[in-house]
């Protein structure tokens, strides 16, 4: 009897965990939907600030808390250039959390795709290490938006990140100064297994992509396959 008992258990878990990784495969999915879609539309992310960045954080459809004034919570993936000097193509997703703030009631309080430009090697590492608070730890600006838009302005010159936001079909660049970004360790060991840290899976280019990746690096790749920051 314990035996089956023991069996039961062990079956029910290896489901849990094949559904826990279904959701982060979702996830990822979902992200490169996400990114597809705003690279797709005339008022989007400046194509020479995406260039210029060492990484992009997709967060689809974050939500903001029944109570609380303001909180919210959202999950999401950061992917970066790949190699020690942020200078390949774009790597395998890391699992991404994004927490806290105000920024639901500024939007209205409804579910909201956010991306994140990380525009220099410090904002990534410091990201890829810990959990980082915006607009404190990080400096973080509401990014400009149009084809057009002038990368050479004293917010994307500055900041470390730039912040936007698609609400109801509206794309624009949002403050998030507030909330707080980490590694999603535990979404990372569904994927990659355990002891992978979000650091070796940007980084280390023996960690291979999940194919639930696919989209969101082909477009990246595809829109901006080089790195071409002041230190490149």
């Amino acid at each position: 009897m314990k035996r089956i008992v023991l069996l039961g258990l062990a079956t029910i878990l290896a489901a849990s965990q094949a559904f826990a990784q279904d959701d982060e495969n979702k996830r990822i999915r979902i992200a490169g939907d996400v990114m597809t879609e705003i690279l797709n539309v005339p008022e989007d992310i400046p194509h020479d600030l995406l260039n210029k960045a060492e990484c992009v954080i997709v967060l689809p459809s974050v939500k903001k808390f029944a109570f609380g004034v303001g909180g919210s919570y959202g999950r999401g993936v950061m992917t970066c250039r790949s190699g020690a000097e942020f200078s390949g193509p774009w790597s395998a997703p890391t699992m991404m959390a994004l927490e806290g703030g105000s920024f639901g009631f500024q939007i209205g309080g409804q579910a909201t795709d956010f991306v994140l430009l990380v525009m220099n090697r410090r904002g990534a590492e410091s990201i890829l290490s810990s959990k980082v608070k915006l607009g404190g730890d990080m400096s973080a600006a509401a990014g400009p938006v149009g084809r057009n838009a002038s990368a050479e302005t004293d917010i994307a010159m500055q900041a470390e990140m730039l912040t936007y936001s698609r609400a109801r079909g509206l794309f624009a660049g949002i403050s998030l100064a507030g909330s707080t970004i980490r590694p999603d360790n535990d979404g990372n060991e569904r994927i990659y297994g355990h002891g992978v840290s979000a650091k070796d899976i940007v980084i280390n280019s023996k960690i291979h992509p999940p194919k639930s990746a696919k989209s969101l690096l082909a477009t990246l790749n595809r829109r901006s396959p080089s790195n071409r920051s002041d230190h490149h």
